[in-house]
């Protein structure tokens, strides 16, 4: 059976960023022609080398926060959009909050009104977050529940910016009758993640792979659920292929949920890194447990992770291998 995005003419932003990236491989991979935008600010350029004479991907380079008009063909008619551009990591979005506000929401709109004029019957995927759960109340969290999150704490450049999106792609939906589709990620690892990314997984990877001291912010109970970016890209296809996501928000993460103790054993066991343990305080507004009830994504998509953090860590070591000194 043929793909839906066989010869279709899908526009990614954020097309070298990790997820991105291997979204991007496998649309093309389904016969996708992809054009991709990045300003490369989180975006990486190996991530997107290998494409390097692929005629159905093209790259323009620029800033998805502004009007698309300015940096697409004015040819150009797109029938599916992901909109992933955004940096995702609290070190990288801290550092570049202005950008990383005006991305999630006036990208956001300005993509919407491209569509609205060009291709009202377009599908557009918009990549939320589960930062939009904040420190939750709720456990697992469900897409019914609003959250609890600080309006105005050090993260908020980024949660609060994903909740205007999500606002923004309603208003879309509600006032224009458009296809708009919200994915909420949780917590993403595998091969083409930033070093440097600063969350727990590359973190702890790299000081587990250079056999030096751990550091673990707060008591290490706090929780995460981790999803294999494999996993994660098959749920993205299938959330804009499957025409039952229409106007939905649905969850994508995997249920399994670790202490970031439990997550530092893992790695011990793959790696067998015997060093010790460093305490640091908690950053501001870090959530203390965090797992997504994907219900909906079983119900509606067919989809569920099958990647056990064990495997996907034993596909994502040797990755880390090549960053160290």
């Amino acid at each position: 059976m043929s793909s839906p995005y066989q010869g279709s003419k899908v526009l990614i932003t954020g097309a070298a960023g990790f997820i991105g990236s291997h979204l991007t491989d496998t649309l093309l991979s389904l016969g996708a022609e992809v054009l991709g935008v990045d300003n490369f600010i989180t975006g990486r350029r190996e991530n997107i080398a290998h494409l390097d004479g692929n005629d159905a991907f093209n790259l323009i380079e620029a800033d998805a926060s502004h009007p698309p008009v300015s940096y697409l063909p004015d040819e150009y008619v797109p029938e599916y959009v992901f909109h992933l551009a955004s940096p995702a990591s609290p070190p990288r979005y801290q550092a570049k909050p202005i950008e990383t506000y005006l991305v999630c929401s006036m990208g956001t709109h300005h993509l919407l009104q491209l569509l609205l004029e060009r291709n009202p019957q377009a599908t557009f995927v918009y990549a939320s977050t589960s930062e939009v759960y904040g420190d939750p109340l709720e456990h697992p969290q469900k897409e019914s529940y609003w959250g609890n999150v600080n309006p105005n704490g050090p993260r908020s450049c980024y949660d609060e910016a994903k909740r205007m999106g999500e606002t923004i792609c309603g208003v879309h939906q509600r006032e224009f009758g458009m296809d708009v589709r919200i994915v909420r990620i949780f917590n993403t690892y595998g091969p083409r993640m930033d070093p440097e990314d600063g969350r727990v997984i590359p973190n702890l990877s790299l000081q587990a792979l250079k056999n030096v001291p751990f550091t673990i912010y707060g008591d290490g109970t706090q929780t995460r659920s981790y999803c294999f970016v494999d996993d994660l890209v098959a749920g993205f296809e299938a959330m804009g292929s499957v025409a039952a996501a229409r106007n939905q928000t649905i969850n994508l993460g995997n249920p399994g949920e670790f202490t970031i103790n439990e997550t530092l054993a893992v790695l011990k066991d793959l790696t067998g890194s015997t060093e010790s343990v460093t305490h640091h305080p908690l950053p501001p507004d870090d959530p203390t447990r965090r797992q997504p009830d994907i219900t909906k994504a079983k119900e509606i998509l067919g989809w569920e992770p099958t990647v056990s953090l064990q495997d996907g860590m034993k596909l994502t070591l040797p990755y880390f291998k090549q960053f160290l000194e």
